[in-house]
């Protein structure tokens, strides 16, 4: 079983995000921070969700069960309804569905922010350097 902790960071609504992921699991803990686009912060939680995917994909973990923590509500709802009315999240959503197909059991999870500080603080370093970044 794999757990993971996800989160995302934005400074403005759009503006520069980062992303953090916690990786728990068997022989397995890794944390990983990293930049993102101009994203609303609701874009940049799903951004991270499908980073995540990814990479679980490309290490041949997508087989094992799955457990990913998130502290946004909206995402953790989204993906668990398989549904969204809002315009914004519907791409990200069709992309997520689509790579979703490779995962036998993967269950995502709200959890408050008290429980996810591992990520916020890995998001809060993409934040940083999607920032320096800008200023280049």
């Amino acid at each position: 079983m794999i757990k993971s902790y996800i989160d995302a960071s934005t400074k403005g609504n759009p503006g520069p995000s980062g992303g953090g992921i916690v990786l728990l699991g068997e022989d397995i803990y890794e944390q990983e921070s990293f930049a993102l686009t101009q994203l609303t912060n609701h874009q940049a939680e799903f951004a991270v969700f499908s980073h995540l995917l990814d990479i679980l994909y490309k290490r041949d973990l997508h087989t094992q069960t799955i457990l990913v923590y998130t502290d946004s509500k909206i995402l953790a709802q989204t993906v668990q309804k398989d549904y969204t009315k809002n315009r914004d999240f519907k791409k990200y959503l069709v992309e997520i569905q689509e790579k979703l197909t490779n995962f036998p059991l993967l269950l995502i999870e709200w959890v408050p922010e008290s429980k996810n500080k591992g990520a916020d603080h890995l998001a809060r370093q993409g934040l940083q350097k999607a920032l320096q970044l800008e200023d280049r």
